[in-house]
């Protein structure tokens, strides 16, 4: 049985039928298309301002707060990924090791390999926990990975951390939105919010904890990452806030419009639903196909002709192939049909 909230929440996207590329690109609920052509309308009649949005900003920062189990005030905006990042790259300290996830998302690892003086090892998934030693300064990795969906054991990884007093940086692009993500464990988080949680490309978070905090150099600081905003416009004199926002990146305003509407909209659901629903999908894919269940939103299998993707392409399903393998991604408004519907196109 769905519950009415998650019944609601599928209507939105309408029947959306053969879309499996939540991965790549989310698609937005009937509320935030709704609330950005009305955007649209009123800037061509002159009616919009800057300061208009700071209402905007501030309820969906707080919906991803409440999305990710952290305060607001631990809540950083951008708009990229690889911003973000380059942040804590830059608080490395010279010769301190940086462990990564062999293939990972590079925007979470070309920022730290173009630090000068800094060690950088990865290792697969699955030897991560394993591999942290005294000498790790921070690992990194992705809480779900973007090629293979596969989820990685936080709690062995956050244990090792914390026996070798390493720090912790989890990218949740590929899981807010569909599996349940509790950022507070994590001293960094980031998280791209335009696929699983359906916003419109240009709105990212960044969660740091309190130990994080003060090691963290706001070298991207501009006038909105003041602590009134209104008022730092103009230097020399900057008074920066206090909490995270001094690392926000001035937003792309029409973006945020429709984000507050997607935000909002998972904030209220129970992820774990979701992620039941969709996970449940996927692992049907896995039984019609004969293939070992992996558990995951988003399902792969070898493609390294491009046959099978080419072939759920002819048949109007959308997918994507990467390192060499199908990627069929399963969300809330995936059914039975979708799971049908690729079996008929690749058998």
């Amino acid at each position: 049985m769905v519950s009415p909230e998650l019944s609601s929440a599928i209507a939105e996207f309408g029947e959306p039928r053969g879309y499996l590329a939540a991965a790549s690109i989310g698609l937005p609920p009937r509320r935030a298309v709704e609330a950005l052509t009305a955007d649209l309308a009123a800037w061509a009649a002159a009616d919009r301002d800057p300061q208009g949005y700071d209402p905007v900003i501030a309820a969906t920062r707080a919906s991803y707060a409440d999305l990710v189990n952290v305060p607001a005030s631990s809540v950083a905006i951008g708009s990229q990924s690889s911003v973000l990042t380059s942040l804590v790259a830059a608080a490395v300290p010279e010769g301190a090791e940086v462990l990564l996830v062999d293939g990972d998302f590079s925007s979470i690892e070309f920022p730290f390999l173009q630090r000068p003086g800094v060690r950088v090892r990865a290792v697969p998934l699955e030897e991560l926990a394993d591999a942290v030693t005294d000498e790790t300064w921070i690992v990194v990795f992705s809480l779900v990975q973007s090629a293979t969906g596969r989820v990685a054991d936080t709690a062995a990884i956050l244990e090792a951390a914390q026996r070798h007093g390493a720090y912790t940086f989890c990218d949740t692009t590929q899981a807010a939105g569909v599996l349940p993500v509790d950022a507070s464990p994590f001293d960094v988080t980031v998280c791209h919010a335009y696929k699983w949680l359906c916003a419109p490309r240009g709105v990212a978070f960044l969660t740091v904890s309190e130990r994080m905090l003060p090691l963290l150099t706001p070298t991207q600081a501009g006038w909105y990452a003041g602590d009134d905003v209104w008022s730092s416009c103009y230097g020399p004199a900057m008074n920066l806030a206090h909490d995270a926002r001094r690392f926000d990146v001035s937003p792309a305003w029409q973006a945020w419009i429709g984000a507050e509407q997607s935000i909002g909209l998972f904030a209220g659901l129970d992820i774990d639903e979701v992620w039941r629903r969709a996970s449940g999908l996927g692992d049907a894919l896995c039984d019609a196909l004969g293939v070992p269940q992996q558990h995951q939103a988003i399902v792969t299998w070898p493609d390294p002709t491009g046959a099978d993707l080419a072939r759920l392409t002819a048949a109007g399903i959308r997918a994507s192939g990467r390192a060499g393998r199908v990627r069929a991604a399963f969300h809330l408004w995936n059914d039975e049909s979708d799971v049908a519907a690729v079996v008929a196109a690749v058998r």
